[in-house]
């Protein structure tokens, strides 16, 4: 039956978010609900709300987090109610051609691109004041109960904490995976990583974890570097430190550019910076941050002929249902931590106070 649950709904762009009762529908045939116990605040959300990433409204967002199976739709056989389980962003449905390739991992039954907002069936699970609310990257988790598609859940070990690995809903596996699993970093390289949110601070994680020798962390935000240090990297640099563009000081300071580097923030002029700061033959630049909607690059590509690569990395490359458990396992046998990534833990209620400290960097 329905469950009426409380949710943070966004009526419309740069409001704050609206903490309404919702009602959400029973799961259809191979649909799953949901009850989240922890989600992450990310970035991408915020850049719904200022409108750089391009959602419909009203819609309730968040992507990143942990919960435990309430009830299953018809033919559901991977999940069951009480299950712990991370809701996917990126699904695996296994059968299109990006799931049948060793080489990708963005399923085609994604909704980042096409932007919909709705179930895979074209219809909406949450229903406030009796309007259809529109569901978010097939994930909507900044509610109680959300209903996600059989395809977008992974189920996980039942000892784990959810109100820690949450995190690899989202922040953690898209920048640990960007350098382990896309950029492929191998043991004595040396690595740029632009902007130190959670994200690029997994980004560092997974340098590290990879065995480079050398990995900077270039970021606005000073304040950012302790951790960042703490987690990996050997050399801080703040761009406003300098009358010189970044790349230059980057090339620089390891004489030839670095082997990798990674742009976290999603802002096109880094992106540039990212590219030119890498070695100008067989350096590697990642584009992990989610790039603004109408915005273009221009770029020399004398850049990119003489072989650099650029790249991008949809939620770390990873297989998510594939992948999601064993990085949960990984972490239950401390192969890796989520501790240092978490900053506040705040009630429901205080969502917006949330977002606030996001954008100011804290």
């Amino acid at each position: 039956q329905v469950i009426k649950c409380k949710a943070a709904v966004l009526w419309e762009a740069n409001k704050p978010f609206s903490i309404e009762e919702v009602e959400v529908a029973p799961p259809k045939a191979h649909e799953v609900r949901i009850k989240i116990v922890a989600t992450g605040i990310c970035r991408s959300d915020d850049h719904v709300v200022n409108g750089s990433f391009v959602m419909p409204f009203p819609i309730i967002l968040g992507h990143e987090a942990a919960g435990i199976v309430e009830s299953v739709g018809q033919g559901v056989t991977s999940v069951k109610p009480g299950d712990k389980v991370i809701p996917l962003f990126v699904p695996q449905c296994g059968e299109c051609t990006t799931c049948l390739s060793t080489k990708g991992n963005l399923c085609r039954k994604n909704d980042i691109g096409s932007a919909a907002g709705l179930m895979p069936d074209g219809t909406s699970r949450f229903t406030c004041k009796g309007q259809a609310i529109h569901h978010f990257i097939g994930t909507s988790t900044f509610t109680e109960y959300t209903v996600v598609h059989e395809n977008a859940v992974a189920k996980i070990d039942s000892a784990a904490p959810l109100e820690k690995v949450c995190l690899i809903g989202c922040g953690f596996s898209t920048g640990y995976g960007a350098a382990v699993q896309t950029a492929k970093v191998e043991p004595g390289s040396t690595c740029a990583v632009f902007g130190l949110g959670g994200v690029g601070l997994s980004v560092v994680m997974g340098c590290k974890a990879a065995g480079a020798s050398r990995i900077i962390a270039v970021d606005i935000n000073s304040n950012k570097f302790a951790k960042a240090k703490e987690l990996g990297a050997t050399d801080c640099v703040n761009p406003k430190d300098f009358q010189k563009p970044i790349h230059e000081v980057l090339v620089e300071m390891t004489g030839h550019g670095v082997d990798y580097s990674f742009e976290v923030i999603g802002r096109t002029e880094t992106m540039a910076a990212a590219l030119a700061s890498c070695q100008y033959n067989y350096g590697v630049s990642v584009i992990v941050g989610v790039p603004p909607a109408a915005q273009k690059i221009t770029f020399d590509p004398m850049l990119l002929f003489t072989g650099r690569s650029w790249k991008g990395s949809v939620f770390g490359g990873w297989k998510s249902k594939d992948s999601v458990p064993r990085l949960v396992a990984d972490y239950m046998k401390k192969k890796f931590v989520l501790e240092p990534l978490i900053t506040h833990t705040l009630p429901f209620a205080q969502i917006n106070e949330g977002f606030d400290l996001l954008r100011a960097g804290k």
